[in-house]
């Protein structure tokens, strides 16, 4: 490691030090406790173990679980070697997950006892995999855990460079194939520096750890809090009434929200009567009904952002009442520029391509070399989303572009391209555009407006049963109109705003 380089492993001995005695994860589940001495004497232990388990710098490590104490820990080891988290969302299908793996070849996979049955049928098509470890239990088919912090002995930390790869983290399949964005150590240390100074989180503060590890958001908001000395409170399955009530506890103070968390939380505490006060910080993407109604009963704090996986989490950040409906303003560590389809600058207060440099772009896309120079070109990141400033510099988001549509339904990224690929393998369904609509639980709903063969017939709960059985639930429409024609433009292709036009309110 060079005299200037800092990693997640530096961090976590520097913390040994500075917050040694003080809790740095509380497991709700079972009640463990470690303090941030204790986190770095386990990390330091489990380095060992995969370091005779043959993995090295660079390698990747899976992990396909629930958040729990284990899964921070492989976060922590893996750093001590410098090797790379591959963490997977475990609500993707079977054949999602496989293809995730494969995609990116790791040399072992930290697996839930309740998904190891997933990858047992799965287990000939992971070549690269030569050893599976439970993740928060010794129950199951896989090796313990625990025989991983056996003979802890001595690690010997790698020599890491700040820009190392730290954690590939899977985007929605655009282009129907899920790419793999890597990110370095300073992206992550540096994309949850600028978290912690917007959200002025320091030691003293305890963040309710309810989105799961797999996602840049959970992620980032957890090393934020580990990274001032705070604490994390750690919830494997998340649970409304069982949120309200250690908000009230444990005096919870900072919480990422994707609609319905905060909503239902507050309705929990409501029915319940739980004292919600503590809440100061709540970041997010709420409608502005749930955050006014959570800022008038805690008294909190709701601070809105714009930002993507590529980007290490944040780009903008501002308190909703600032300016309500903006996205806030551009973070320190990142300058953004707004372009046309040609990357010209656009003028002041038009909508141009948000485009993004500095430490917290992200590395690339694991094994893709031509969409790294493409979503790299001018010397920017191009984001794909539209966005415009106002005369006074607050961030106002305006959507995507025609070619990274995008739909996101409670904070999962879904492009509609994959679900019409779905969709169309159904020998109904001739034709079908599927579109983002409002939706009253999850903000944004998914549609599927379908023109059928002659003839034929399918149901709105057939088709949407048919979807869920081929890819993950959550990318199944939840609405369903049948058409007796799509409305196509002149060269004879579907005319997709037209669709949005006339079949856009679920």
């Amino acid at each position: 490691m060079g005299l200037n380089d800092f990693s997640f492993y530096d961090l976590i001995n520097r913390n040994a030090v500075a917050f040694g005695r003080d809790i740095c994860w509380d497991e709700v589940d079972d009640g463990r406790q470690l303090t941030f001495a204790e986190y770095k004497n386990q990390v330091d232990s489990l380095a060992a173990g995969l370091s005779r388990a043959g993995i090295k710098k660079g390698d990747r490590i899976g992990a396909v679980g629930r958040n729990s104490l284990e899964f921070f820990l492989v976060y922590g080891a893996a750093a001590a070697l410098g090797a790379i988290v591959l963490p997977v969302n475990w609500r993707l299908s079977a054949d999602e997950i496989c293809f995730n793996l494969n995609d990116c070849q790791p040399r072992i996979a930290f697996v839930d006892e309740e998904f190891q049955s997933v990858l047992e049928t799965k287990r000939d098509q992971l070549p690269s995999i030569t050893s599976y470890y439970n993740l928060r239990s010794d129950k199951g088919s896989a090796l313990t855990f625990a025989s991983l912090l056996e003979k802890s002995g001595d690690v010997a930390p790698s020599d890491i460079d700040g820009t190392d790869g730290f954690v590939i983290i899977h985007t929605a399949a655009v282009a129907g194939r899920p790419r793999g964005a890597l990110l370095s150590h300073t992206n992550m240390l540096c994309g949850s520096t600028q978290l912690n100074y917007c959200l002025e989180i320091t030691s003293t503060d305890v963040h309710l750890n309810v989105l799961p590890l797999f996602h840049v958001g959970g992620l980032f908001l957890a090393v934020s809090t580990f990274q001032v000395g705070g604490l994390n409170l750690n919830i494997s399955k998340f649970g409304a009434g069982t949120a309200a009530e250690l908000i009230q506890e444990k005096g919870v103070s900072v919480l990422l929200d994707f609609p319905p968390i905060l909503q239902s939380i507050l309705e929990a505490a409501e029915a319940e009567h739980f004292d919600t006060g503590s809440l100061r910080a709540v970041i997010g993407l709420g409608t502005p009904e749930v955050i006014e109604q959570f800022q008038s009963l805690s008294g909190g704090r709701y601070y809105s952002l714009y930002g993507q996986t590529e980007t290490s989490c944040v780009v903008s950040i501002g308190r909703y009442s600032d300016r309500p409906g903006s996205a806030g303003k551009v973070v320190m560590s990142a300058d953004v520029r707004l372009v046309d389809e040609y990357d010209r600058p656009v003028a002041d207060s038009e909508v141009g391509e948000i485009t993004v440099k500095g430490s917290l772009v992200f590395k690339g896309y694991w094994g893709l070399p031509e969409d790294n120079e493409y979503t790299f070109r001018e010397g920017w990141h191009h984001t794909g989303d539209l966005g415009r400033f106002d005369d006074e510099g607050f961030l106002f988001y305006a959507g995507r572009k025609a070619e990274k549509e995008l739909i996101k339904p409670g904070g999962e990224n879904v492009y509609p391209a994959e679900v019409e690929k779905v969709i169309l393998e159904h020998a109904a369904v001739a034709h079908t555009v599927v579109i983002g609509v409002p939706d009253p639980k999850w903000k944004e709903g998914i549609k599927a407006v379908c023109q059928l063969h002659a003839g034929m017939t399918i149901t709105s709960s057939e088709l949407i049963s048919f979807v869920r059985e081929r890819i993950a639930s959550f990318k199944k429409p939840q609405y369903v109109e049948f058409v007796s024609e799509l409305p196509l433009k002149s060269d004879g292709s579907v005319d997709r705003e037209t669709v949005k036009s006339l079949y856009g309110n679920a």
